[in-house]
C-alpha cells in the first residue's frame, strides 16, 4: 500500500511539472489585451497602428502610444484579402508595417501531438511503474527459498572494529579449542602433512549469557575467511520445502567462498531431536534438519566450510547432529569463576571512569554465578545510577547497589511498610542472618535490608567465599535450616506465622525434594533417584515428570521431604532460642538503618 501512494506521488509530481512546462510553451508572448478585428481596422484608418506581427491567425499589434494588442482573424483568409474587404486604404495600408511569421517544423509537430502524447506518456510511465512493483513482489515470492544469511567479509574501505579473542575474558579452554579452527583455516598444509581432517561443526554449549555467539564473532575477526551467520529459526517457514531450499543456498554459498565459516546461532531452534514433533516424518523442522546433515556430513566431502553452533539446550539436539563427521568438537563454556568474573568486569570497565577506591575482585568476590552478560548488565546499571546522581566515577558502592538491584530488581522506597510489618520483616531477616551466621556449613551474611526489592518486602544476602562445584549434605541442610529460620522466630516472637515466609518455605521444599529423589541423600531410601523428567520437544519444556517408582515408595518420598524439613525447622527454633540476644541486636539496627553490612553485622555479633 505505501509503495502505490509512493509511486501515485511521483506520477502526480511529474504530471504537474510536465502540465507547467507545456503551459509556458503554450504561451510564448507575453500577456496581451484582446482586441477586436473591427477596432484594429479602425485603428489602421486612423493612421494609430504602427505594426502588425501575423502568426496563424493571431494578430500582434503595435500602436502609435506604445501598447500593444492582440486580435485575432479568420481562418485561411490573409490579413490583406481582409483588409481589402473592409475597405481600408492602400495608403492607409502602407503606413502600417506587417510581418508574418510562421511557426517551425518542429514547434508545429509538438503543437499538433503533444495534446495527445503527452497524457499517453504519462500513463505509459504510470502502468510501468506498476508493473515494476508487481514483479519485485513476485520476486521477493519467488526468493523466500533462498538463504538470508549475512555474510561478514573485511572491507578495506570501510573497516570496522571487529571481535577479536582479545575481547573475549574467561573461557580459555574454549578459546583454546576455537584458536586451533582458526589456524586450520589460516594454515591448512600444517594440518594436512600429518594427515589431520578440517573438523566439520563445533559445538558451542553453555547457559544463556556465557558467551557463545561472542566467541563465534571472535572467530570470524581472527579466521579472515568470509563468515555466514543465520540463526536457527531463520530456515523453517511456514511453507514446506522452505527451510531445506535455505540450508541448501547457504552451503552452497559458502562453498563458494571456502574456505569460510557458517556459523547457526540458537542450533536447537531447527535440530531437535527427529519423531518427536507434531507431523511426524513429514515436519517441515525436520525435513530441514534433514538436509542440514546431508550438507554437513553427506556425499559430497572435501569442503572447507566449518559450522559452529551455539545452544543452551544440548540435551534435546538429534543424536545424528552430534556424532563425529558433523559436530566433531563440543566446546563447553561453563559460568565464569572468581578469577574469569574479575577479568570480564574489567574488561566490560574499560571505557567507564572508575573511583580509585573501586575493587573489582570485591565485586567478583559478591557475584557467584553470574555470566558475562549479568556482569556487563551490573556496569551498565552502576552507570547509570552514577548518572541518575550526576556524579562522574563509579563508586564501589554504587556498584554493589547495583548488584542487588539485578539479583532482585529496584528499590521500591514508595512502598512504605506500617510499622507492625516493618518489625515482622526486621526480625524475620534477623533470623535468617542470625542462624546462617552461627551455623558453620552456611554462607557468610554479606548485607540485611528490610527496604522492599522487586517482590521481595526484605532480603537477607548471603553469598559463598568461593566458587563451588559441589555441595555435601550438611550444606543442604545448613540451607534448609537457614530457609525456616524466618518463620520459625516470627512464630516465637509474634505468636503468629505470616505469608512472608511462602517464598522460604517453597525453596525449602524443592530442595529438600532433590535432596530425596535427585541427590540420594535419604538413609530410608538409599542411592538411587526417583523419577524421570520426561521433556514433550515440540512444547518446548519439561512437561512432567515420569514415575519409575509405585506408591510406597512415593509415601516415603513424602514422609522424607517433612522429615527433613520437620529437622531443620527443629534446629532453626533451637538456635533462635539461644541467639536470641543477638537476634535483638540485629533488629533494632535494622529498624533504625534499615540495611546492614557485613562489616556492621559481625560487630554486633562479636
Amino acid at each position: 500500500m505505501r509503495s502505490v501512494l509512493k509511486n501515485f506521488i511521483v506520477f502526480f509530481a511529474a504530471f504537474l511539472i510536465i502540465a507547467g512546462f507545456l503551459s509556458a510553451f503554450s504561451s510564448p508572448f507575453a500577456r496581451q489585451e484582446e482586441a477586436t478585428f473591427g477596432s484594429v481596422v479602425a485603428g489602421i484608418r486612423a493612421g494609430e497602428v504602427t505594426r502588425i506581427l501575423v502568426a496563424g491567425d493571431t494578430l500582434h499589434v503595435a500602436y502609435a502610444d506604445g501598447s500593444e494588442k492582440r486580435s485575432r482573424k479568420e481562418s485561411g483568409e490573409s490579413l490583406a484579402s481582409l483588409l481589402a474587404i473592409y475597405g481600408v486604404a492602400d495608403d492607409a495600408i502602407a503606413q502600417v508595417s506587417i510581418e508574418s511569421k510562421e511557426p517551425g517544423g518542429a514547434a508545429l509537430w509538438f503543437a499538433t501531438l503533444a495534446p495527445f502524447l503527452i497524457p499517453l506518456l504519462l500513463i505509459g510511465v504510470f502502468i510501468w511503474f506498476m508493473m515494476r512493483q508487481v514483479q519485485g513482489a513476485n520476486n521477493r515470492a519467488m526468493m523466500f527459498g533462498q538463504s538470508t544469511a549475512r555474510e561478514q567479509r573485511e572491507d578495506k574501505q570501510k573497516p570496522l572494529k571487529k571481535t577479536t579473542f582479545a575481547d573475549v575474558a574467561g573461557s580459555t579452554e574454549a578459546k583454546q579449542e576455537l584458536e586451533e579452527v582458526v589456524e586450520f583455516l589460516r594454515q591448512p598444509q600444517k594440518f594436512a602433512k600429518l594427515g589431520a581432517r578440517i573438523p566439520r561443526g563445533v559445538l558451542l554449549v553453555g547457559p544463556p549469557g556465557t558467551g557463545k555467539t561472542l566467541l563465534a564473532k571472535a572467530v570470524s575477526g581472527e579466521a579472515g575467511v568470509p563468515f555466514f551467520h543465520m540463526s536457527g529459526s531463520e530456515f523453517v517457514e511456514m511453507f514446506v520445502g522452505v527451510g531445506a531450499s535455505r540450508v541448501r543456498d547457504l552451503f552452497r554459498k559458502a562453498k563458494k567462498s571456502a574456505p569460510a565459516i557458517v556459523f547457526i546461532d540458537e542450533m536447537d531452534a531447527v535440530g531437535r531431536q527427529r519423531g518427536s514433533g507434531l507431523g511426524g516424518s513429514h515436519d517441515e523442522r525436520e525435513q530441514t534438519l534433514n538436509q542440514i546433515l546431508v550438507e554437513m556430513d553427506g556425499f559430497e566431502t572435501g569442503t572447507n566450510v566449518i559450522v559452529i553452533a551455539a545452544t543452551n539446550r544440548p540435551d534435546v539436539l538429534d543424536p545424528a547432529l552430534l556424532r563425529p563427521g558433523r559436530f566433531d568438537r563440543r566446546v563447553a563454556i561453563d559460568l565464569p569463576d572468581i578469577k574469569e568474573r574479575e577479568a570480564i568486569l574489567a574488561l566490560h570497565a574499560a571505557g567507564k571512569p572508575l573511583a580509585k577506591e573501586t575493587n573489582l575482585k570485591a565485586v567478583a568476590e559478591r557475584t557467584p554465578g553470574f555470566s558475562g552478560a549479568d556482569l556487563y548488565n551490573l556496569l551498565n546499571e552502576a552507570a547509570i545510577l552514577t548518572a541518575r546522581k550526576d556524579k562522574t566515577q563509579l563508586s564501589q558502592e554504587d556498584i554493589l547497589i547495583s548488584i542487588e538491584k539485578v539479583l532482585l530488581g529496584p528499590e521500591r522506597r514508595s512502598h512504605v511498610l506500617s510499622e507492625k510489618e516493618k518489625k515482622i520483616t526486621a526480625y524475620h531477616e534477623a533470623g535468617h542472618a542470625v542462624v546462617a551466621h552461627v551455623l558453620p556449613e552456611a554462607d557468610p551474611v554479606h548485607k540485611i535490608s528490610i527496604v522492599s526489592r522487586g517482590r521481595a518486602g526484605g532480603y537477607t544476602l548471603k553469598l559463598p567465599t568461593e566458587d563451588r562445584r559441589f555441595h555435601s549434605r550438611s550444606e543442604f541442610v545448613a540451607d534448609l535450616v537457614v530457609l525456616l529460620a524466618g518463620h520459625a522466630v516470627e512464630e516465637k516472637v509474634f505468636k503468629d506465622i505470616t505469608t512472608g515466609a511462602s517464598n522460604d518455605l517453597k525453596r525449602a521444599t524443592q530442595l529438600a525434594r532433590a535432596m530425596v529423589t535427585e541427590y540420594g541423600m535419604s538413609e530410608r531410601l538409599g542411592t538411587r533417584t526417583f523419577g524421570d523428567k520426561e521433556e514433550l520437544i515440540f512444547l518446548g519444556k519439561e512437561f512432567g515428570e515420569q514415575r519409575d517408582y509405585g506408591e510406597t515408595f512415593a509415601q516415603l518420598i513424602d514422609e522424607e521431604i517433612s522429615l527433613l524439613l520437620r529437622e531443620a525447622r527443629e534446629r532453626a527454633q533451637k538456635l533462635i532460642a539461644a541467639n536470641m540476644q543477638y537476634i535483638e541486636r540485629v533488629v533494632a539496627s535494622l529498624l533504625e538503618n534499615e540495611t546492614l553490612e557485613r562489616e556492621a553485622f559481625e560487630r554486633l555479633m562479636a
